[in-house]
């Protein structure tokens, strides 16, 4: 355990399933099989003909029932722009965390205006439509290596982005962002953050073939961490697996923007910033579906309704409870939301609050996770072919790797996109 982590973890009980595949065949009908992996390039206006995961989520289907509406979204990242054609309209006043020049609509290298268009974006001008295109982004800007070595900036952005997120009106944080190391203040504000009854995303990392090492928020108790699988059904070779993993979405052949000069779109991998963007956007939609639920009786309708082969309430260390599907609950009506006081992440006793300023803050001892060897990669149809090829193929998933972390706090940050 890395010297001055928190002791307390998730609860979880690991599975040993040994099949790489994973979900029933309603998973399959439901999500389609799409294009393989292609390096990075410009693409054209019809940006949106790559978001395969829309069609395979039943996004249109879904936004008959709701789009969102009446939810905002904190997004942790490197600034948001809210003038692409797709995001026009669609982000709120938010915070500036950096202590450097500008402020959170200076996105200083594209990452968090895709994360943002993926999550709430219109579509308009032939961007990226967001699964959740009703919602409302509130923008949170935090540092990476280049503006840390660039200019004078705030140590402890990450902790005051996630407590100003908490403040606000936003019902849900996504961080698509990542670090090897814990800080206490990092710690305290995602405590905060529960307490306020907010539903934390963030991404358990693409360093799986590099260490494998836990990335933090998202091994916080308080955090969903999120991972992805490829499209064949697979978890991703790149996402990162262990006790962190809660919840796994797409994230592999989807569009983002190549560059802050916003005048292209890139295809290639989104790792697990897009899947976080995606996990979030999916809690949008259940959320709006019913505005009385709690943020714990959201995320746990989302476990509920995750698709996996193995026993309900047990955990994939590679795809946690499953893989994401909300259309189960918005076309569907199914997934329990259990008590609207209690975590489904630590199963303790929380504010039940879903925007509470007095709710108090939750106990420190929650229990901890457990995680087994041999647990499987999973993702598909519960099955496969003798030859070892899936018989379902069912969504996306996470892969290239940024490095964010280093520079003048190269021994508390080393921070990446998830």
């Amino acid at each position: 355990m890395t010297a001055g982590m928190s002791q307390t973890r998730k609860r979880r009980m690991p599975v040993g399933v040994r099949g790489r595949l994973l979900g029933t065949m309603a998973v399959v009908a439901a999500w389609s099989a799409g294009f393989g992996g292609v390096a990075p390039s410009a693409m054209a206006a019809d940006v949106q003909s790559k978001q395969w995961y829309l069609g395979a989520m039943q996004a249109e289907e879904m936004w008959k029932v709701t789009t969102g509406a009446g939810i905002k979204v904190a997004v942790i990242d490197t600034g948001v722009n809210p003038s692409t054609p797709s995001l026009k309209g669609q982000v709120l006043k938010g915070f500036d965390a950096t202590g450097a020049d500008g402020d959170e609509y200076d996105d200083y290298n594209g990452h968090g205006t895709t994360m943002a268009e993926l999550i709430a974006g219109t579509g308009e001008g032939g961007g990226l439509k967001g699964l959740a295109p009703g919602a409302k982004i509130i923008p949170m800007r935090i540092t990476d290596t280049d503006l840390q070595n660039k200019e004078s900036v705030n140590a402890h952005d990450t902790a005051d982005a996630i407590r100003t997120a908490a403040d606000s009106d936003a019902q849900i944080i996504s961080m698509s962002f990542a670090s090897d190391f814990p800080g206490r203040e990092e710690r305290e504000a995602a405590k905060y953050a529960q307490a306020k009854g907010k539903l934390f995303f963030a991404g358990v990392g693409n360093n799986a073939k590099k260490g494998n090492k836990e990335q933090f928020p998202a091994s916080y108790p308080q955090v969903a961490g999120v991972a992805a699988a490829d499209r064949t059904g697979k978890a991703s070779t790149y996402s990162q697996h262990g006790s962190s993993v809660d919840i796994a979405a797409p994230a592999d052949d989807i569009p983002y923007w190549c560059d802050e000069s916003f005048r292209d779109y890139c295809y290639g991998n989104g790792g697990t910033s897009a899947a976080t963007a995606i996990a979030s956007a999916s809690a949008a939609l259940v959320w709006s579906a019913h505005p009385d639920w709690t943020a714990n009786q959201v995320l746990n309708v989302l476990f509920d309704t995750a698709g996996r082969d193995w026993e309900k309430g047990t955990l994939s260390k590679y795809l946690g409870h499953g893989l994401i599907r909300p259309s189960m609950n918005i076309l569907k009506g199914k997934g329990n939301p259990g008590a609207p006081d209690i975590s489904p992440l630590t199963k303790e006793k929380t504010s039940g609050s879903s925007a509470s300023p007095a709710a108090s803050a939750p106990s420190s001892s929650q229990p901890q996770k457990k995680e087994t060897a041999d647990d499987a990669v999973v993702a598909g149809s519960s099955k496969e072919k003798d030859d070892g090829t899936p018989l379902g193929l069912i969504i996306g998933g996470a892969a290239a790797v940024i490095v964010l972390g280093g520079g003048a706090f190269a021994l508390l940050r080393q921070r990446r996109t998830a």
